[in-house]
């Protein structure tokens, strides 16, 4: 019985196509997902709004320190379990975000204890929106363009509590925390799920 011919191997431009568009494909779905949690940054935000309701004016620092802080606590449980759900839901990991976003936030923890020190609580206001901007835009630099977008605002906004007036910080920290969490948080939860 005569043996039939093996057949042909695929062509070597049709195999790198296919790579190609696996790639492609790829790279697609992973510029397409973002850790940030939008649902999670519109609660985040309506926190920060009762905090500054909460707030007394810059003249007691220890009690405006202590409702922020209490906030920030709140505020990382709330980014913390959203976050952890829409990875879980996605399917993708948060660990580069994590360990793009975490420093800042820890230079932003030490020096809250030495503006705290110094008498400075009226200038934390430019030091937390700065640190968390930067937090966001570095977190964000692996994920979609909204969230190193948020970041810069937070920025702009930090650098803006340092040349105002101290007495502007808390109306500082609501449009930021507050409004900025808000508004980025809803584009977020439209156009990247959750």
């Amino acid at each position: 019985m005569p043996e039939r011919p093996a057949a042909a191997p695929p062509a070597l431009h049709d195999h790198a196509i296919e790579n190609l568009r696996f790639i492609r494909d790829t790279m697609e779905r992973a510029g397409a997902f973002t850790a940030v949690p939008g649902w999670g940054g519109v609660a985040m935000g309506l926190s920060a709004l009762g905090a500054a309701a909460l707030a007394p004016a810059p003249s007691a620092p220890r009690r405006w320190l202590a409702v922020w802080l209490a906030d920030a606590a709140i505020a990382a449980a709330i980014g913390c379990v959203t976050m952890a759900r829409k990875a879980q839901r996605s399917g993708s990991p948060v660990r580069r975000f994590a360990m793009a976003y975490t420093p800042p936030l820890a230079a932003g923890v030490v020096l809250t204890a030495v503006f705290a020190r110094q008498g400075l609580v009226a200038r934390l206001p430019g030091c937390w929106l700065l640190l968390y901007g930067t937090a966001v835009a570095t977190g964000g630099a692996f994920s979609v363009r909204i969230v190193p977008l948020m970041g810069l605002c937070f920025m702009l906004l930090g650098a803006a509590a340092f040349a105002l007036p101290a007495a502007w910080g808390g109306a500082m920290m609501a449009a930021g925390f507050g409004g900025l969490h808000i508004g980025f948080g809803l584009m977020i939860a439209r156009r990247y799920g959750g």
